[in-house]
């Protein structure tokens, strides 16, 4: 390239192509170890003279890189070793055989790790190049700033920032002093405690700290671009860079070390042999890992804030604050990189933040969209939850209170922030609790301590306590004094509730606020307040009271120690006499106080179904409660607000207050509840109904604890609300009342709840209803049983007694209900190894009296039509109209029984599958009950059959197979496939069985029969639960030519027997070929040509050949010229003419 050709493709912004790949080329190969590179210095060197100028965007980045990376490998630290194993390659394989020790791990004592350092060779070059072409970019950008082009300035940063980035892992720190007064802390966290070393053998010597001119450079030039060529938004945003560089860059960053450690991680889980131990790693996982390391060490070098970092972040903030949006957006991304660099570093800004949010007056608008863009920060930067309590405390209220949010640009932001902060906040400790074992081990690896020093603790201790307290009543006094607007209002309300705590008293004035906002107009505030007065009463309830007891010191309690056989030694899962006790069968309600006290409850249904600790921990049944004259003064507040009567005609909700409160409340409640559920006003029906049962819920739970007398009182009251409640339901509050008597019910133990208990069973006594909704209600209300689980054996007796009767109902959602309650009252009969269930209803003998009566009504339904035709009149016969409920009620139960039993097959779960198939024939008509039919089918296919149930079930499909219902015939052949599929492996020893039944059924007499059998012998060929072997082939081929044209009186006609036989032949065949969708083996082109033969054969012969030949052509399209390798010229032509429709020759 001579002088002219040079200076054109300098100063042409097109650039050559030809160039710019050549230099991205030399900037790959710069990408090397720097010994190597030294060699080759001279000639480097001259290419960036005559390049460096290219103003060619492409080019200059280009060069740019290539200085980077040159840098880069002349002062990165790295593994020169990469092998996997440090032996001898190069000698014989005799010797060593290098593939053995792939994936081998490695001793990290005997690692042998060589690295490259760089020398004081590759440190003079480093020096050398810096020295020659950055402070000629600087001084051009000094000197010529104004003069220069957008695209001459950016070239020129550039290549600025990328020498930068490339050097500065050799550029120490810039000296200042640590800024002082940042957040203390018990161990001073000051550079004298940390390590600051060189990993050089000398650093090289740059005629000045080349950090701190492009500190001062940059930072003038940042200064004229935003006043002067603020359009130049690509130049600010490099200048933004090198600036944040100066402090925060060192040769490494987070985000990069990040990507190391992900990647790493990534290689560990696909490379470690997981049968080595935790440090027997592969070579190559362990030189990642010291990679990984090096970087590290790099980032955690300068971790305290000095003087100069403070500049910088000052700086960035200023920017930040910009009128020009873009300025903004850049310095911010820097900005955020400062702060996540240095801990604590964001102190030095929440001043100047808060001064230019409380700002009075006319305010730059995008000032204060600045102040709360840096508020919001990204992923790794978030300041209103960082650093302590004081800055939580300057900031939290500036954001509710800031006179500058009347745009809507400023209040999605502050919303943002309150979002990002109720997302991420975690309550920080404001007294630290520390035990003295980890005091005595702290003190033993630090020097003596100072006695001022103790005391540090302390002294932070109170401050934390001191900042919280003022910054609760901060906001609290905000709230109280109507200075804010309804969205700030929703803003303060929502920080108080995540500042509750339990480690120091809240403030009594944060109490009375929530109190007052239950009653407030806005429904946000109320739904806050409701809230944080939920979460203070639960800080406020007194502790419980636990004993440690054995069992049988229990049992001895509840003189129930004579007649039960404690189990010690093993587990015996299920119904044993040394766990009846807990359920709620031969339970007495104690007669006294001190009875009821002493009585141990288990809450959680798990306890004693399949073992007893060796000591049983339970809180008594007794617990203080707050009474007038004693209680403090934060609860107090509570008290007073909800004894007033017009207080709680405003306000029904809160669980909490009767476990605090005893009785005090609950006239109150109790009558405004009769109020809600009497509201007959159509568009407050459904919200009242909704609190009330709120409330009911609430005061049942909350009484767990009352005494005795207590309990009786308010049973007294609650049952004829609840019994009203009852009589009273529809279907929009119905969901309510659900919901109430499981969340009073959950986790808790029947015995304690027994009075509810008891109200439930009554609902099942209860056969009289009003309408029918009523009676859905009541039985949808029994089903809220379930919560109890195991423990309520009886009561699941009963319910079976009261529902089988009702399988016939007239009601479809009786019936529904009807089928639930009564799949789980079977649920909890469940026998495990070692273990029986004798207590709950007995799946096998129920189903015996349901057998009997699906049986009946099934020989009703065919014996009776449904439907009557009189002339005019139609009429359905009623005995017919129960059978059929009867039918559907049974199948929805059985289809039930796998949704909610923990072992769903039983012998007596299988004796109700031949009427399943029976039953097809009434479904016939149906589309749902056809549905529902074969959902029910197809559960028991999915479901585990172990060996002696198949043996049943095989025993069962044999006998319906011969039955004379084809519709059965047909729904049982159709379930062997399903029940293969699911069962593959342990259903082996019945193939031969199986395969005969399948071909009896591809002779059947019924067309439907037949058809399915074909399928279903194909997927039990596919699958190869069926082996294909050569005797099925022949069978086929000879009962496919069975003659069914016959001799009668010198007349030929169709012999229908001979068709069949026929027809199942050809069905045979077509299940062979349709088995290997994807292939074709050795036997499937003479089954084809079979069917070839037959393809003409009357309906319906000819209908199923055409629909295989189909198939077979669709599913080997895709790969036919492979396929066709494996037929004959003459099997082609007979396939071709098969394919071909008869209709082209008309």
């Amino acid at each position: 390239m001579n002088d002219a050709e040079g200076h054109g493709l300098l100063t042409d912004h097109k650039g050559d192509k030809e160039l710019t790949w050549y230099l991205y080329l030399f900037s790959e190969l710069l990408r090397a170890r720097g010994d190597t590179l030294i060699i080759y210095k001279q000639m480097i060197i001259s290419v960036f003279h005559r390049c460096i100028q290219i103003i060619h965007k492409g080019s200059y980045k280009a060069v740019a890189s290539a200085a980077k990376h040159l840098l880069k490998s002349l002062t990165h630290i790295h593994l020169i070793n990469n092998r996997s194993t440090i032996e001898n390659i190069d000698g014989p394989y005799v010797d060593f055989l290098p593939i053995r020790m792939w994936g081998q791990p490695v001793d990290v004592d005997k690692f042998q790790a060589q690295y490259y350092i760089p020398g004081d060779d590759e440190l003079n070059f480093v020096r050398e190049f810096v020295e020659t072409f950055m402070y000629l970019e600087l001084e051009l950008l000094k000197e010529k700033s104004s003069k220069l082009s957008n695209e001459e300035r950016l070239r020129s940063l550039t290549i600025v920032h990328h020498i930068a980035t490339g050097c500065f892992r050799v550029v120490p720190r810039i000296s200042s002093p640590n800024v002082q007064n940042l957040e203390p802390t018990v161990v001073p966290y000051s550079s004298q405690s940390q390590v600051q070393y060189s990993m050089y053998s000398k650093q090289p010597k740059f005629r000045e700290n080349i950090r701190l001119r492009l500190l001062i450079d940059i930072g003038k030039l940042l200064d004229i671009l935003v006043t002067s060529h603020s359009d130049d938004v690509s130049s600010i945003k490099i200048a933004h860079k090198i600036y944040s560089a100066t402090s925060i860059y060192y040769g490494g960053s987070k985000h990069h070390v990040n990507e190391l450690r992900k990647e790493f991680q990534a290689n560990k889980l696909f490379i470690k042999n997981r049968l080595c131990s935790e440090r027997q790693n592969p070579r190559f996982l362990i030189m990642k890992r010291i990679a990984l390391q090096l970087e590290q060490f790099e980032i955690i070098e300068y971790a305290t804030l000095t003087e100069i970092d403070k500049q910088v972040a000052l700086k960035l903030f200023e920017l930040s604050t910009n009128r020009y949006s873009e300025v903004r957006r850049q310095a911010q991304n820097e900005l955020f990189s400062v702060l996540n660099r240095y801990r604590f570093s964001s102190q030095v800004l929440v001043d100047r933040i808060i001064e230019l949010l409380n700002a009075s007056g006319e305010v730059d608008h995008d000032q204060i969209k600045g102040c709360l863009y840096i508020l919001l920060g990204n992923n790794n930067c978030f300041l209103p939850t960082e650093d302590s309590w004081a800055t939580i405390e300057k900031l939290w209220p500036t954001l509710v209170r800031t006179p500058h949010a009347s745009k809507i640009s400023t209040q999605n932001l502050i919303t943002d922030i309150k979002i990002h902060i109720n997302k991420v906040f975690v309550t920080k400790e404001i007294i630290q609790n520390l035990n003295e074992k980890s005091i005595r081990a702290a003190a033993v690896l630090w020097h003596p301590l100072e006695s001022n020093e103790m005391n540090t603790r302390e002294v932070h201790n109170q401050a934390n306590i001191q900042l919280y307290n003022r910054l609760m009543e901060t906001l609290s006094s905000l709230l109280k004094d109507n200075i804010l607007t309804w969205r700030q209002q929703e803003t303060a309300m929502a920080f108080l509730c995540l500042l509750l705590q339990r480690q120091i008293p809240i403030p009594s004035s944060c109490i009375q606020t929530s109190v007052n906002l239950l009653v407030h107009d806005h429904s946000e505030l109320r739904k806050y307040a409701a809230k944080s007065v939920a979460a203070i009463c639960r800080l406020q309830k007194t502790p419980r009271i636990y004993v440690e007891k054995t069992l049988d010191k229990i049992l001895q309690e509840n003189q129930n120690n004579g007649s039960t056989v404690i189990t010690h030694d093993e587990c015996q899962p299920g119904d044993r006499d040394d766990n009846l006790w807990i359920t709620i069968d031969n339970y007495k309600p104690p007669e006294s106080q001190a009875e009821w006290e002493q009585t141990c409850f288990m809450d959680k249904t798990f306890l004693g179904y399949y073992a007893w600790p060796n000591i049983i921990k339970y809180p008594i049944n007794k617990r203080a409660y707050y009474t007038q004259n004693d209680m403090p003064e934060q609860v107090a507040i509570i008290y007073n607000r909800f004894i007033d009567k017009n207080f709680i005609i405003q306000l029904t909700n809160l669980t909490a207050l009767f476990r605090n409160f005893g009785l005090a409340f609950v006239n109150n409640f109790i009558e405004q509840v009769y109020v809600l559920i009497r509201d007959k006003t159509h568009e407050k029906q459904e919200g009242s109904h909704r609190v009330a049962a709120e409330i009911v819920a609430a005061i049942i739970r909350g009484s767990k604890y009352w005494t005795l007398e207590m309990l009786d009182e308010l049973w007294t009251k609650l049952t004829p609300l609840l019994t009203e409640v009852c009589l009273n339901l529809d279907s929009e509050t119905l969901r309510y009342w659900n919901t109430a008597f499981n969340c009073a019910m959950e986790h808790e133990d029947p015995r304690r709840m027994y009075r509810l208990v008891e109200f439930i069973r009554t609902l099942i006594d209860n056969q009289s209803s009003s309408n029918t909704f009523n009676e859905t209600s009541r039985w949808s209300l029994i089903q809220t049983l379930r919560m109890f689980e195991w423990r309520i054996p009886s009561i699941w007796c009963d319910i079976y007694e009261h529902a089988k009767d009702l399988l016939d109902h007239s009601f479809k959602s009786v019936r529904e209900h009807i089928a639930t309650v009564l799949s789980m009252s079977f649920s909890f009969d469940v026998r495990l190894f070692n273990g029986d269930s004798k207590r709950h209803p007995n799946i096998n003998q129920c189903m015996d009296v349901i057998c009997d009566k699906l049986h009946r009504a099934i020989e009703i339904y065919e014996k009776t039509p449904l439907v009557n035709v009189y002339g005019q009149f139609v009429e359905i016969d009623a005995e017919a109209c129960k059978a059929l409920n009867v039918i559907e009620t049974v199948i929805l139960m059985h289809t039930n029984l796998f949704t909610w039993c923990r072992q769903p097959i039983k012998n007596g779960i299988l004796r109700l599958f031949p009427y399943l198939c029976e039953i097809e024939s009434v479904a016939a008509n149906d589309p749902v009950f056809k549905r529902n039919l074969a959902t029910s089918r197809m559960h028991v296919a999915m479901a585990y059959l172990h060996g002696n149930y198949l043996e049943i079930l095989i025993e069962q499909l044999e006998e319906v197979c011969a039955s004379p219902k084809w519709h059965a015939r047909q729904a049982a052949i159709e379930f062997v496939q399903s029940m293969i599929f699911c069962n593959l492996f342990n259903a082996r020893p019945y193939a031969l069985r199986l395969h005969d039944l399948v071909l009896k059924c591809l002779f059947d007499e019924r067309l439907e029969v037949r058809t399915v059998a074909s399928t279903t012998l194909s997927g039990l060929y596919q699958c190869g639960y069926i082996q294909m072997i050569e005797h099925d082939l022949k069978y086929f081929r000879v009962m496919a030519k069975t003659k069914y044209l016959t001799k009668i009186d010198s007349t030929k006609v169709k012999s229908a027997k001979n068709i069949i036989k026929r027809h199942g032949g050809a069905l045979g065949l077509c299940a062979i070929v349709l088995s290997s969708p994807y292939d074709i083996p050795t036997y499937l082109p003479e089954a084809l040509m079979v069917l070839c033969e037959h393809s003409h054969d009357p309906d319906p012969i000819q209908k199923s050949i055409k629909q295989c030949l189909s198939e077979f052509r669709r599913t080997h399209y895709d790969s036919w010229h492979e396929h066709q390798e494996k037929f004959t010229e003459r099997q082609l032509l007979l396939l071709a003419d098969a394919f071909i429709s008869r209709s082209y020759y008309a």
